[in-house]
């Protein structure tokens, strides 16, 4: 397919004008990537396919990528994959190395991207194959196994474990609808809360809650006035400069934690917590220094903006191969292939190669 023909400037200014309302709603924590193609869909009527998929996965990529903006000058994750870039993005705003992390990260993230482009342009239909043989067993040890990580970067052992057990309550807390599979009957709460939590919590206000009411409550405990007061404010850039230096020696990191991203995205339902919780534990694994992650080390925001985004291609691998959307956000990408009037599934991609564009 000669695809050079239709990167014209529409195309590039369309993918621009994605990214950037992308990293808006991405660094607004609760304005998710998904809110972002959701809000923007009704834009793609006017544009042809091609021009269309330019702007929603600019939104896409923008949103998964804004995330880390929060994480690390706030220590809120703006979108739940942006959970890990917290534990040393924060700290290393707290050293007056905002700046630093904030380019590390994007850095990261555009290599992240472009790999999981890559795998997604060469490998798609394979990979869609093997994506597929995944049942619920194994997305189950999948997801049992990032819990176990959870555990495990903990200092506290048994702490970690009875958080990972109490999120699983949390996450149980609602109906299990019949469409599921369930019983339509509500689990885990008194007769006066079910008008409340008929549907359960909600992963990212849970998480902005937790993360963004734990800074508030530490920033009150310092005293904000007074630093205030004595002319104290936070310095982005009084430590260490950003150079590409800070990825000497993390080649290896940057491809283990992009390759995760990407297998993680290509599993549907899995999701980009569990992408970047792993890659991050993988780095500590190997990481020379490992002490030090958790403390402000940029291979720990390396770890997880590049795995948060390699999630970008591997979940649009099931999505264009078989039809099936790897998360949230190319669920609603099926809206835009739907009202160019294409059928996604297993023939997709050999039935549709002369139709993008027109």
């Amino acid at each position: 397919m000669d695809f050079v023909s239709y990167l014209t400037p529409m195309f590039f200014a369309l993918v621009t004008f994605g990214v950037v309302v992308g990293i808006i709603f991405g660094a607004i924590p609760g304005m998710t990537a998904t809110m972002a193609v959701a809000v923007c869909l009704p834009m793609t009527y006017a544009l042809d396919l091609s021009n269309g998929l330019a702007l929603l996965l600019g939104l896409y990529v923008g949103g998964i990528s804004g995330g880390l903006v929060p994480a690390i000058l706030l220590n809120i994750p703006g979108t739940p994959s942006s959970i890990t870039t917290t534990f040393d993005g924060y700290p290393m705003t707290q050293k007056g190395e905002g700046e630093r992390a904030l380019k590390t990260g994007i850095t990261a993230s555009l290599f992240g991207g472009l790999f999981s482009a890559l795998i997604l342009f060469l490998f798609a239909p394979t990979l869609a194959d093997v994506a597929i043989k995944f049942s619920y067993i194994e997305k189950f040890l999948i997801i049992l196994f990032a819990l176990t990580v959870i555990a495990s970067l903990c200092r506290n052992l048994l702490l970690g474990l009875f958080s990972g057990v109490l999120g699983i309550w949390f996450s149980l807390i609602g109906s299990y609808d019949v469409s599921f599979g369930g019983n339509g009957e509500y689990r885990l709460m008194t007769d006066f809360m079910e008008p409340y939590l008929e549907s359960g919590f909600s992963l990212l206000p849970v998480l902005i809650g937790l993360f963004g009411l734990g800074t508030i409550l530490q920033e009150a405990e310092r005293g904000i006035r007074e630093e205030v007061g004595k002319g104290k404010k936070l310095e982005l850039n009084k430590g260490k400069p950003f150079s590409m230096a800070v990825f000497k020696g993390q080649i290896v990191n940057l491809l283990r934690s992009s390759s995760l991203g990407t297998f993680v995205g290509m599993l549907p339902g899995v999701g980009g917590s569990a992408a970047s919780v792993l890659a991050y534990t993988q780095q500590k694994n190997f990481s020379k220094d490992p002490g030090q992650l958790g403390k402000g080390a940029p291979e720990g925001v390396i770890a997880s903006e590049s795995s948060n985004n390699g999630l970008t291609g591997g979940a649009l691998i099931p999505l264009l191969s078989l039809g099936i959307p790897g998360d949230s956000t190319t669920a609603v990408l099926i809206g835009a292939f739907t009202l160019q009037g294409i059928q996604l599934g297993p023939l997709f991609i050999g039935n549709n190669l002369g139709d993008l564009g027109h």
